[in-house]
């Protein structure tokens, strides 16, 4: 089949107005020019935004314009149909180097094949398919099993045909239930050939599902691209592209910020690896797990768990099939504990030691997750209560107007809010770092960093919600600003000090982490 530009307008120009699939379908502000925010704009003192890191923030209009670009570059190279080049730079993660290599130093019917597709320069000759299937200008649809006129029938590179309405259900399904794009492959059993934008274009009229496919093919590009990462806010619809990946922070047009490698809030000092680590952590049951360890026993004879709930230590299993009489000391049966040669009151110190062992371990990891996951969880809390505080502070900055205060000499409300968040975020995130971190001289700096901040952060945290009133309105002001300044400093001395230790490698972690 032969394409040219028109055929690629045809193809790919509709997509403008797909996006993040979590974008309304109808939502209007999706048809925006290309949309790049400066770095350093609006809350740039609180995000930390690193202006030797650039990055534009696309719309979807930006982002179909920058697919379309992808293919004509590489297309102007290795002189393929446009939606085959696509699947090709879909299948490298739209890294246009490695598909010349692979390309033009490689095997090609390998790399085809890779790639799930028919070779476009090979002998492969579908005319004589369809001549071979066809009896008297009929052919039999292996799905329906229809004899079918051929004008009716259709197929890919591969010589496999069915009829265009088996071919619209069987996309249709594939495209709405089952949320596939740009891995849809041939309708024949065993056939990973891909299903080519132009077949699915040509034969899907629906308009529904024509733009869910549209979704599906933007949202692939933007997957499979390490340059290219959507903003995390369910409601957005922009991305963020960037020169080169690294950790570092970036900011949308909504003013949602959050981390490039990972697309998480920002999290500054924890490495994404451990950041990942750490949710797992606290998703799953691993410290249920400890304190079942710490607290319970398992029976003797069917290995349920029993949790003691009284002095004595004569246990029945409460198991109906299993009843078992068993001393909750030594777990042994309780039958012979009344005679005088029974020795459960004889220490056995190897086997006694492992067992005590065992559960004071539990018990530790237990009390040292808790340690560092309340401490986590309450700077959690109070930054979501600060930014509630905004609110109050709003009242207060136009008490103080009120009291020939100009709205220039009030912002210094507004500043502090913003650091006392800035500074409760950071510390949510370093007890990740630090549940993580092995005891050396770095870290007990790193601690003691940590409590400066802490300290200071809580002290000005106590300025803006008890200690301005109407007596205080100008006393307090020189307070806050000392106290929020203060803390910006302390701040960046922690955040140098881990970020010096990530140079010189002085972290040691309890767990393997990647090494950046």
């Amino acid at each position: 089949m032969e394409y040219d530009e028109e055929d690629e307008d045809i193809i790919y120009n509709n997509i403008s107005d797909s996006g993040n699939e979590s974008t309304d379908e109808e939502d209007d502000g999706l048809s925006v020019a290309l949309d790049v925010e400066p770095i350093g704009g609006h809350h740039k003192e609180r995000m930390d935004i690193d202006e030797d890191f650039p990055f534009e923030v696309l719309t979807t209009d930006s982002i179909v314009e920058h697919m379309i670009e992808s293919i004509r570059d590489v297309n102007t190279v290795v002189q393929l149909p446009p939606t085959i080049t696509r699947i090709l730079l879909n299948h490298f993660k739209w890294d246009k180097e490695k598909l010349y290599e692979r390309y033009y130093d490689g095997d090609q019917n390998e790399l085809f094949s890779a790639a799930h597709i028919v070779n476009p320069n090979s002998e492969l000759n579908v005319s004589k398919q369809i001549k071979k299937n066809s009896h008297n200008g009929m052919e039999t649809c292996i799905i329906c099993c229809r004899d079918l006129p051929s004008s009716l029938m259709t197929g890919l590179a591969c010589g496999h045909r069915f009829c265009k309405e088996c071919w619209v259900n069987y996309l249709t399904t594939k495209i709405i239930e089952e949320g596939q794009g740009q891995k849809i492959s041939c309708a024949a059993h065993a056939c990973d050939i891909l299903v080519d934008d132009q077949t699915v274009i040509t034969l899907i009229t629906e308009p529904k599902v024509k733009l869910r496919y549209q979704h599906l093919i933007t949202n692939s590009f933007v997957e499979c691209n390490r340059l290219l990462r959507w903003c995390p806010k369910p409601e957005c619809s922009h991305v963020i592209r960037v020169s080169y990946v690294d950790f570092q922070p970036v900011k949308c047009v909504c003013a949602t910020v959050f981390c490039f490698v990972c697309s998480e809030n920002w999290h500054q000092p924890v490495k994404c690896d451990l950041l990942k680590k750490w949710k797992k952590k606290c998703d799953d049951d691993s410290e249920t797990s400890n304190w079942i360890a710490a607290n319970t026993k398992e029976c003797p004879k069917c290995q349920v768990t029993i949790e003691k709930d009284g002095g004595c230590n004569h246990m029945v299993c409460k198991n109906q099939t299993c009843k078992a009489d068993f001393c909750w000391v030594c777990l042994g049966p309780w039958e012979p504990h009344g005679s005088s040669w029974y020795s459960c009151n004889r220490y056995d110190e190897d086997e006694a030691k492992a067992a005590r062992d065992a559960q004071e371990r539990s018990r530790a990891a237990l009390q040292r997750y808790l340690f560092y996951c309340n401490r986590y969880m309450n700077h959690m809390q109070s930054l979501k209560f600060e930014n509630k505080l905004y609110a109050s502070i709003k009242e207060k900055m136009e008490e103080m107007q009120q009291h020939n205060m100009s709205w220039i000499e009030v912002q210094f409300l507004k500043k502090a809010v913003d650091v006392l968040c800035q500074c409760r975020q950071t510390l949510m995130y370093t007890y990740v770092f630090a549940y993580y971190l092995l005891k050396t001289n770095q870290s007990i700096i790193f601690e003691d960093n940590q409590r400066d901040l802490e300290s200071a952060t809580e002290k000005l945290s106590e300025y803006l919600e008890r200690d301005i009133t109407h007596e205080n309105l100008s006393g307090i002001k020189q307070k806050v600003q000392d106290k929020y300044r203060y803390c910006e400093s302390r701040r960046k001395v922690l955040l140098q000090h881990v970020q010096e230790g990530y140079d010189k490698e002085w972290w040691e972690y309890t767990v393997k982490v990647d090494r950046v």
